[in-house]
């Protein structure tokens, strides 16, 4: 009896340790809304499209209520377990990394087409974008806080979690007091839908895209046979080997291309290194290379979604 109450106790230990250990990671952003409603948006030219897209240095730097409004959020997540990514901290790094960048641009001056807030994510590797719109109401002597929270997976840009309202009108001046005072009673709701997520990742898998496509000057495309069958079916043979339960989705393919969504991968390989979507999709790329002697070049648009094309490097 004493040795299957020790076993019980041990196990529930791990058990708490474990869920403890895997807390997803967040960073605090405003959101696009926010951004466009006071004025801090660029605009990005995505391979001759034009877009808009927020401007986040020029927020941080020209907008003190927004530092107080993240720190305060960031503080009240961080009271609750959940690690936080700083996004002052990961711009500098971003800011860093284009300088070092410049001076090693290829030799005809071409650049790599990724928009800003693509290239924000690789240097952040959050797992959760925790984005946040606010806005302060007055009636008189008092006001009161409007705010919008929404939980984006930076993998897929699905919304994982929300939570909105609007607080209860006080007498009180200091915006971090209001954030408190309206989202108290919202964000151990929220923060359950965070963690319900992170925990649907961690036994289920990160949910991705791959897309394959051939050069023009491909000798090979997905319709080539080798060893009595398609490439197209051996491809699919490997993604259902190295996902989570083989768990993907076939959604077209043709001789020339082959595009997979709702593509679930490990979060972690057996020797505990974590996995992502460039790591996961190389392996791919390897066993083109090593198994059908198929050159092919592995390139990513943002966190979540790889581009593997054959035929050549």
């Amino acid at each position: 009896m004493k040795k299957i109450v020790l076993t019980l106790a041990l196990a529930l230990l791990a058990l708490t340790g474990f869920s403890q250990a895997k807390k997803p990671t967040i960073m605090v952003v405003p959101s696009d809304v926010w951004c466009n409603m006071n004025g801090y948006m660029v605009e990005f030219d995505n391979q001759g499209a034009w877009e808009k897209l927020p401007d986040y240095n020029a927020a941080l730097q020209s907008d003190p209520d927004l530092l107080l409004a993240i720190s305060k959020l960031g503080e009240m997540m961080a009271e609750r377990g959940f690690p936080l990514k700083d996004l002052g901290a990961c711009l500098r790094q971003l800011r860093n990394d284009a300088a070092e960048m410049s001076v090693t641009m290829a030799s005809d001056g071409s650049d790599v087409a990724e928009s800003p807030v693509d290239k924000l994510k690789n240097v952040a590797k959050a797992d959760i974008w925790m984005q946040l719109t606010y806005k302060v109401n007055e009636a008189g002597p008092k006001r009161s806080l409007t705010f919008n929270l929404q939980g984006i997976d930076a993998y897929s840009s699905k919304q994982i979690a929300a939570a909105s309202g609007t607080g209860t009108p006080s007498f009180s001046v200091e915006l971090p007091v209001l954030i408190e005072e309206s989202i108290l009673s919202n964000i151990d709701n929220f923060n359950n839908q965070l963690q319900n997520h992170f925990d649907d990742m961690f036994a289920n898998g990160r949910e991705v895209a791959l897309t394959l496509r051939k050069w023009n000057s491909s000798p090979v495309d997905f319709e080539t046979e080798f060893g009595g069958d398609e490439l197209s079916f051996q491809i699919e043979d490997w993604m259902a080997n190295h996902t989570v339960n083989g768990r993907f989705s076939t959604q077209d393919v043709s001789e020339n291309r082959m595009i997979f969504e709702q593509v679930r991968i490990p979060l972690y390989a057996p020797n505990g290194r974590a996995i992502d979507t460039r790591t996961w999709a190389n392996d791919l790329r390897k066993e083109l290379q090593d198994k059908y002697n198929i050159d092919a070049k592995l390139s990513m648009k943002g966190l979540g979604q790889a581009v593997i094309t054959i035929g050549a490097k």
